[in-house]
């Protein structure tokens, strides 16, 4: 298992777009599919999860219907809207760039400057 990191502020939201953007999940579905894109390295708390996929339905991002979980429970399935796409790509474009930025800056050595 890989060493956990900490979420920083402002990633939740993109990581929950990002995770619906995969396939239709249901909230615990959510938490699941983000442990598993981060290969383990971001493990998500239900009490942090809940209130960003409500956050994320009042800003029209994402879309809800209620159905059928796997162990045959009623659940609330999320998917994204056209603006939730829209979102999420603008927030991968802005993540980029910084990665690349801090990658950079990181691996510059004595004498490169």
């Amino acid at each position: 298992m890989p060493p956990r990191a900490t979420l920083l502020p402002g990633t939740l939201d993109v990581l929950v777009l990002k995770a619906v953007s995969l396939g239709h999940l249901h909230g615990y579905g959510v938490l699941l599919r983000i442990e598993q894109i981060t290969r383990g390295a971001l493990v998500v708390e239900q009490g942090a999860l809940y209130p960003a996929l409500y956050r994320l339905e009042q800003q029209g991002l994402l879309a809800t219907a209620w159905g059928v979980s796997d162990n045959n429970r009623r659940a609330k399935f999320y998917r994204l809207t056209p603006s939730g796409r829209r979102r999420l790509e603008a927030q991968r474009a802005s993540w980029q760039r910084l990665s690349d930025a801090m990658s950079a800056a990181l691996d510059t050595r004595p004498g490169e400057v």
